[in-house]
């Protein structure tokens, strides 16, 4: 019932009337691909299942990066200003806060929303999840025994919640913290795919609404820069542009957001006690197909993209659109994740022999980008908008828009080769086979677990007639991976491309000093190994962590 309540009221707070949404592109021209040399570059795909030759055009030559020294001037914007962060303990939030801190030393302080029940618990929350981070080893090398001092000289914990109105934030500190803001910085989410719909409408949609009303009341305000999705359109093949979410534009008048947060708070109250999380996933998902979106969390995201556009005025505004956010490729050292994310549960039970393969296809588009480039990215869009204009300006910061974009079956090939040199379990591992419908690829897992939990086979290999049937675990099993696929679906078969023309053309502003020190040049990712040396022993090292807590 208060979530009912919350959700009806800040609609009202936030002015929703008339913002509909829409799932699909207006067609645009291709712009990324923009000329054609005598000879088409092609290449061999190599794959679990087959060799394809594959051709692409040849992108356009680039111009060489800016010679002015100052470039986009990145580090004297950095210096002595003020953030307000939101989803700091997250892992984007706190790469992006791990390299403010060691690229600026000299910035002002770092206002970090947590949500915790008084001051006591959220001084232990950013010790314990930020302060003590291996993330920040190369911060405490740098600083030494006075580290701990720097840390907290820099980082406030502001005791707050992005789905409460006026951010949950006492009055007295709002005033006094408005004052000396310069830069909103929005990472706070839900990222599950088949969340609650009330929650992920509470936080994901109506967030970035609340946490833009509280940057209007910013004296200094620079910037107020939002972190997105690439896959918030609902586009599945073609060319995903770099455009804001506009009503009447790429929206649609069909869906209007105040029906949707109302249908999601008479559902709290119709499945209140009898099965309601399952019924409130259900719904989320349901809402987001009827639309066009892949599932709850791309079509949150989308409500809250076009909040930010209704609601923001002459507020400077930068959207950061990331696709499948993985492991650091470099900073602050290789490899560093937070979790077990998008395309990692998959390898691990692959590693571990629970499954062969999965449902998608082998030459779908698999766009990986890691999370040190989205940061650098994220500064220097932040940087060179942070000058109070009045624009809104969208960056796609994905790996797919380029020649040469990794495909799912050159991804699975790289495991396999890492996994048989440095195996998870005493297996013989089978190359990765990508089933092309969902009953294949459940009939495979059935086998696989039949096998295990019997450890009998006939002589041709085929699970013996009186095991046809699960154990109750290895059914939920069963159920997890076939739910996964579910979920996964979209993505397996993801054939669109993002432009980052935007992005592009940021890099090209950029001093070759800056490009040292914030590279975000997809171009220059050396896939395989990215992938055998860098990602996945970082997730294994992830997974260890994980399974020890």
């Amino acid at each position: 019932m208060a979530m009912t309540t919350n959700l009806l009221a800040t609609s009202k707070a936030v002015k929703l009337h008339d913002v509909r949404f829409f799932s699909s592109f207006l067609s645009r021209p291709n712009h990324f691909l923009a000329c054609r040399l005598p000879q088409s570059i092609t290449r061999r795909v190599q794959t679990s299942l087959c060799y394809r030759e594959t051709s692409f055009k040849a992108v356009s030559p680039e111009p060489e990066p800016s010679s002015v020294s100052d470039g986009v001037g990145i580090t004297r914007f950095l210096k002595g200003k003020t953030y307000l962060v939101t989803g700091a303990t997250g892992f984007l939030a706190k790469v992006l806060i791990e390299k403010l801190l060691r690229a600026s030393p000299d910035i002002g302080k770092i206002f970090i929303l947590i949500k915790s029940k008084d001051q006591e618990s959220a001084n232990k929350r950013l010790y314990d999840e930020i302060i003590s981070s291996d993330l920040f080893n190369h911060l405490k090398q740098m600083h030494g025994r006075s580290y701990e001092e720097f840390m907290k000289s820099k980082l406030i914990p502001i005791i707050g919640d992005i789905g409460e109105d006026n951010l949950g934030v006492g009055s007295e500190i709002a005033a006094k913290i408005s004052g000396e803001i310069d830069v909103v910085i929005s990472c706070a989410g839900r990222t599950t795919f088949d969340d609650r719909y009330d929650l992920a409408l509470n936080v994901n949609a109506l967030g970035p609404g609340r946490l833009l009303s509280f940057a209007k009341d910013c004296k200094k305000l620079k910037l107020f820069l939002h972190i997105s999705t690439a896959y918030v359109t609902g586009k599945k093949e073609g060319t995903v542009l770099e455009a804001p979410l506009c009503v009447g534009k790429n929206i649609t008048s069909d869906l209007n957001v105040e029906h949707e947060l109302k249908l999601a708070s008479e559902a709290v109250r119709k499945f209140h006690g009898s099965g309601e999380i399952k019924k409130l996933k259900e719904l989320g998902i349901q809402r987001a197909q009827h639309y066009g979106w892949e599932n709850t969390y791309t079509f949150t995201k989308a409500m809250g993209e076009t909040l930010i556009q209704t609601m923001r005025e002459d507020v400077p505004v930068v959207i950061i659109r990331p696709s499948i956010i993985e492991s650091s490729y470099k900073e602050p050292f290789p490899g560093w994740i937070q979790g077990i994310r998008m395309t990692d549960p998959m390898i691990l039970a692959y590693g571990k022999g629970q499954i062969s393969g999965f449902w998608g296809d082998s030459q779908s588009f698999l766009d990986i980008i890691p999370v040190d480039m989205v940061v650098n990215a994220t500064i220097a869009a932040m940087a060179k908008h942070g000058c109070r204009n009045s624009d809104l300006k969208v960056y796609n910061v994905t790996s797919s828009s380029h020649a040469h974009p990794l495909r799912a079956g050159e991804y699975m090939d790289l495991a396999y080769q890492h996994l048989c040199d440095f195996p998870l379990t005493v297996i013989d591992l089978e190359r990765w086979k990508f089933h092309s419908s969902l009953d294949g690829f459940t009939s495979s897992v059935f086998d696989i677990i039949a096998k295990q939990e019997r450890g009998t086979t006939n002589e041709g290999g085929e699970a013996e007639e009186s095991h046809t049937t699960l154990s109750f675990k290895g059914k939920r099993i069963l159920d997890y991976f076939v739910s996964l696929a579910r979920t996964y679906e979209p993505y397996a078969f993801f054939q669109a491309r993002f432009d980052d023309t935007n992005t592009r053309s940021l890099i090209q502003e950029m001093s070759m000093e800056e490009i040292e020190m914030f590279d975000f040049d997809v171009k220059s990712i050396d896939w395989e190994h990215y992938i055998v040396n860098v990602h996945l022993p970082g997730l294994k090292r992830e997974s260890l962590k994980e399974r020890s807590n």
